[in-house]
């Protein structure tokens, strides 16, 4: 999926979908952003600040984000770090009490098919590093 061949995301909110997190690189496409096509099963378009709980809460349900997988090219995440969570998951966390933080401006609006928005405004944060 590229730039030029889809047409501009929106963010919940209603503006253009911005980055999430680069470093490490997040995203269903690994290009950065939460968004979202028929070929994501899981729905990657909430773009969350992990935080230890919620780690140890998905890697209870088989979704380990801690660890290494260098032959995936993925670093682990570390509490603080952005990443592109899976919509039904982050739903499953915040009804365990244990959801990161979100970035409003980087969830793409296919997020509000199974999270309203005011529940994710509970949990906002500044786009900004």
């Amino acid at each position: 999926m590229s730039d030029e061949s889809q047409p501009a995301r929106r963010n919940v909110l209603g503006g253009e979908l911005a980055a999430c997190c680069f470093a490490p690189t997040t995203g269903f496409y690994r290009d950065g952003y939460c968004r979202t096509d028929a070929a994501d099963r899981g729905r990657h378009v909430i773009c969350a600040q992990v935080t230890e709980s919620f780690l140890a809460f998905t890697q209870a349900r088989g979704n380990d984000l801690s660890t290494p997988r260098p032959e995936f090219g993925f670093p682990g995440l570390t509490p603080g770090d952005r990443w592109c969570l899976c919509a039904m998951r982050w739903k499953e966390a915040h009804e365990s009490g244990v959801a990161p933080p979100v970035v409003l401006e980087a969830c793409e609006e296919a997020a509000l098919k199974v999270v309203p928005l005011d529940i994710l405004r509970e949990y906002a944060i500044k786009a900004v590093h």
